[in-house]
């Protein structure tokens, strides 16, 4: 071996495609040693070694080649050689091959690999050329494959892509990786959509809020949840256990995954969000005000505000009052111990008797065994429901095989079978979970007994949910508060308006429908 040639140097190029080879630490490293093997075997100095990771073969653009080329460009009169394991490292594709083939001899360096002489003579560049060309069909080729399988995992009802957000994959035997709820997560996002769609949250800057005061919700750097987010959990309808990929043909379908929230849910969220729209909720409505914006001022009925006030000697008190400029109350403060203190009054005052919960346990019984016997009838409307459904999807695709050729009529009968198949979906769930109540009887009926028993407790919790909570189900409207004289006669929700007439004697059961007449009719 002469001496020239060992005072040759030589940096290796390694490129890496897979995150999945990145992440287990296989590909590169390998690359470099069959590198440095070839580069002893020729008696050069390896002097540097540049890597991608994660990045195509038909990218030019790479952070590692650039750094290569900057190298070689400082290092131009040496005539470094540029190793590379094989063809399919350095490109996957003719066109970014010749690209990076003709910046490396510009910058000085000379291409060689253990795999492929590289030559200047026609035969030696047409073989370089046809490999080159069959590493860009292979990669064509396995991106083909991967998206192949992928689409007939949709079709079968898998995910094969990253579990989001509230969802992990696990290995379930005869399905493969299958998408499992990931607690605590799908608990609160649950939580936040089912209270969305229920009312419990007026806006998505509501469930922003919630998600940012539970610790085990993802934030920001500043510890905040966008309504961003909240939006993009909304529509997502894999959180609704269904699967869907239009951009490939595949239609909204039954996923094999548990969802976090049921279909019927998933549509209220959006009838919501399509809905009319609600002031997003104030940054500043915390656990230390929770009447504000739910209590009005009796002398102008606009809802009093609060706020914590300085005192000479630096102490900080909490007040509520009224901001309205034409009020005669305006700026007048009302100590918040007065006017909380009188709110835990009106609530104790709300509790019913033992012998009033007596009726109402008899009425809820009566009324729950009436849902039970109505529960079978409901289900088999909603199976003549999803039976008419499929009937009337079958006409539909038989006019566009034999009735028309018109464009403008065939996309208007495949937005109506679109329509009809997500209409479907929701029948046949609500059939499938028709006379299945969530909880037992005696379940239900000790946490709606808890409740209105003594609402009071659930109004001494401190998350500021909670208490708002009490608020909405107690009360049908605002407050109102008069300083100096306390609460007026507040209007109460239909269920305490109930119990107030119970304690008059001023009510009677409802009469059901006959057990003959048809069962209602499913939304």
């Amino acid at each position: 071996m002469d001496r020239t040639a060992i005072k040759t140097k030589a940096v290796i190029y390694a490129r890496v495609s897979s995150a999945a080879q990145v992440a287990k630490g296989h590909g590169a490293e390998s690359q470099a040693v069959r590198c440095s093997e070839f580069a002893r075997m020729k008696g050069y100095t390896v002097v540097r070694t540049f890597e991608d990771k994660a990045v195509s073969g038909s990218l030019v653009e790479r952070p590692g080649m650039k750094m290569l080329l900057a190298y070689l460009h400082q290092h131009r009169k040496e005539n470094i050689r540029v190793l590379i394991d094989d063809i399919s490292r350095l490109a996957r594709g003719l066109e970014a091959h010749l690209t990076l083939r003709a910046a490396i001899a510009k910058a000085g360096g000379v291409l060689e690999s253990p795999s492929i002489e590289f030559g200047e003579d026609s035969d030696s560049q047409l073989i370089e050329h046809l490999l080159a060309s069959v590493s860009a069909h292979a990669r064509v080729k396995n991106a083909e494959q991967v998206r192949n399988r992928q689409e007939a995992r949709i079709r079968q009802g898998y995910w094969p892509f990253f579990a989001p957000t509230g969802l992990r994959f696990e290995n379930l035997e005869g399905h493969g990786k299958v998408m499992v709820r990931d607690e605590p997560l799908a608990s609160i996002m649950q939580e936040g959509m089912e209270g969305y769609a229920s009312g419990r949250f007026q806006s998505q800057a509501e469930v922003a809020r919630f998600f940012e005061s539970q610790p085990d919700f993802p934030k920001t750097r500043h510890g905040t949840v966008t309504i961003e987010t909240v939006n993009r959990i909304f529509n997502r309808v894999i959180y609704a256990g269904m699967i869907e990929r239009p951009e490939w043909g595949v239609s909204l379908r039954k996923g094999k995954h548990e969802g976090l929230i049921d279909f019927a849910t998933f549509e209220k969220i959006h009838a919501r969000l399509k809905g009319r729209s609600y002031a997003a909720a104030r940054p500043d409505i915390s656990a230390d005000f929770p009447l504000r914006g739910c209590v009005s001022c009796a002398d102008c009925e606009r809802p009093l505000t609060a706020n914590w006030s300085r005192s000479k000697t630096g102490d900080k008190h909490p007040y509520y009052m009224c901001f309205n400029r034409d009020c005669q109350s305006y700026r007048k403060s009302i100590r918040r111990v007065e006017i909380e203190g009188a709110f835990d009054k009106l609530l104790d005052g709300m509790e019913p008797s033992p012998s009033m919960l007596r009726i109402f346990r008899a009425m809820f019984t009566d009324a729950w065994e009436m849902q039970r016997q109505q529960a079978q009838q409901t289900a088999s409307a909603f199976k003549r429901a999803v039976t008419k459904a499929d009937e009337e999807i079958a006409r539909l695709l038989e006019r566009i095989v034999s009735s028309t050729s018109s464009e403008t009529v065939i996309v208007a009968y495949e937005k109506r079978i679109a329509q009809l198949e997500r209409e479907k979906l929701v029948l046949s769930e609500r059939h499938s979970n028709a006379g299945k109540p969530l909880r037992p009887f005696g379940e239900m009926f000790e946490l709606a007994n808890a409740f209105l028993s003594k609402p009071s407790n659930l109004w001494k919790s401190d998350r500021i949910e909670d208490k708002q909570t009490v608020i909405r189900l107690v009360f049908a409207d605002r407050i109102t508060y008069a300083r100096n004289q306390g609460f007026r006669t507040p209007k109460t929700s239909p269920i305490f308006k109930a119990l107030e007439a119970m304690k008059t004697g001023n009510y009677r059961m409802a009469e059901t429908p006959s057990a003959t007449k048809d069962p209602p009719r499913p939304p």
